[in-house]
C-alpha cells in the first residue's frame, strides 16, 4: 500500500470515528440544552441548541414534583449491591471455566449463550411468582436478586476471556511454592485481574442502574422506586411529557454513569497497560 492510500485511510477511519462520537453525542447535547431551556423555548418552532435565557427552573420543578434524591438512592443501592455481588459469584466461577475444559464448563458456556437470547417479557411471570413466594416483592433486594442473575452470565464471560489471558505458568509457579487453588485465585490471578473486575462491575452496575422493566414491575411503593421508573411519571396521563424537569431529571440520572465511567476507564488502561509492561 502506498503512502497516500494509507493516509487517505486513516484519515477515513478517523472521520469515522468523528460521526460515530457524534452520532453519540448529538442526544446527551440535546439533552444538556433543553433542561436550561425556559418554558417558552421549549415550545418554539425554531428550537436552538443554546437557550437564549438559560434557566434552573426546570431542575427546581422537578425536585419539587418528584422524590429524585430518594429514586437516585434505591438505585444506587440496588446498582452498587448488585455490581459487588455478581463480581464476587463471577471470579471464581470464571476461573473454572477458563482452566477446566468439560462438561461444567461448557454447560456454563452454553447457559451464558442462551440467557442472553431470553427477553424480559418471557421471564418475567415466573421470575414474579418465585419472588413472591420469596417475599421479595416490592423490596430492593427482590430486585438486587434479579439484578445479579440478570448481570452474571455476561459477566461470567468477560471475567473467564480476563482469566484466560493470564499465564498458566504463574499458577504453576505458585503451586510449587506450595499455595492452593484458592490461595493462587486470591494472591496471584485476582490481582492481575483487577482491570477485567473493574470492568465488569461497571457493566454490572450501569446495567442496573439504567434498567427499568424489572423495577417497574417489581417495586410498587413510590418510595422504594427507582430513578428510571420516577423519570415515567413526568408523564402525563395522555402521554404528554412535562419536558423541562423531564430533560433536567433525565440529564441528573446520566450523570453518575458518565462520571463513573470517566474515573474508572483511567484506572482500567493504567491497569492494563501496566500488566503488559509487567508480562
Amino acid at each position: 500500500m502506498s503512502l497516500p492510500t494509507s493516509r487517505a485511510a486513516r484519515a477515513g477511519q478517523y472521520l469515522a470515528l468523528l460521526a460515530y462520537l457524534v452520532f453519540l453525542a448529538f442526544p446527551f447535547l440535546w439533552l444538556l440544552s433543553t433542561a436550561f431551556k425556559p418554558a417558552p423555548e421549549l415550545g418554539s418552532l425554531h428550537p436552538t441548541w443554546i437557550p437564549d435565557n438559560p434557566t434552573l427552573d426546570n431542575f427546581r420543578q422537578a425536585f419539587d414534583e418528584q422524590p429524585l434524591l430518594q429514586a437516585a438512592a434505591n438505585s444506587l443501592i440496588a446498582a452498587v449491591s448488585a455490581a459487588l455481588i455478581a463480581v464476587v459469584i463471577a471470579t471464581p466461577i470464571a476461573y473454572v471455566m477458563a482452566r477446566h475444559r468439560g462438561r461444567l464448563a461448557t454447560a456454563a458456556t452454553g447457559w451464558v449463550v442462551v440467557s442472553q437470547a431470553f427477553p424480559f417479557v418471557l421471564v418475567i411471570i415466573p421470575l414474579f411468582l418465585v419472588l413472591k413466594n420469596l417475599h421479595l416483592i416490592n423490596t430492593l433486594w427482590g430486585l438486587i436478586l434479579v439484578y445479579v442473575v440478570w448481570s452474571l452470565p455476561f459477566a461470567l464471560w468477560m471475567l473467564a476471556g480476563y482469566v484466560r489471558a493470564v499465564p498458566a505458568e504463574l499458577e504453576e509457579a505458585a503451586a510449587v511454592d506450595g499455595a492452593g487453588r484458592v490461595r493462587t485465585l486470591v494472591s496471584v490471578v485476582a490481582p492481575l485481574l483487577a482491570p477485567g473486575i473493574v470492568a465488569t462491575a461497571l457493566f454490572a452496575f450501569i446495567t442496573a442502574w439504567n434498567e427499568f422493566f424489572f423495577a417497574l414491575v417489581l417495586l410498587k411503593t413510590p418510595e422504594k422506586q427507582t430513578l428510571p421508573v420516577v423519570l415515567t411519571h413526568f408523564l402525563g396521563a395522555e402521554g404528554v411529557a412535562d419536558l423541562g424537569p423531564l430533560a433536567a431529571a433525565a440529564f441528573l440520572a446520566t450523570l453518575p454513569s458518565l462520571v463513573l465511567f470517566a474515573v474508572i476507564q483511567r484506572r482500567i488502561t493504567g491497569g492494563m497497560t501496566a500488566g503488559a509492561v509487567r508480562g
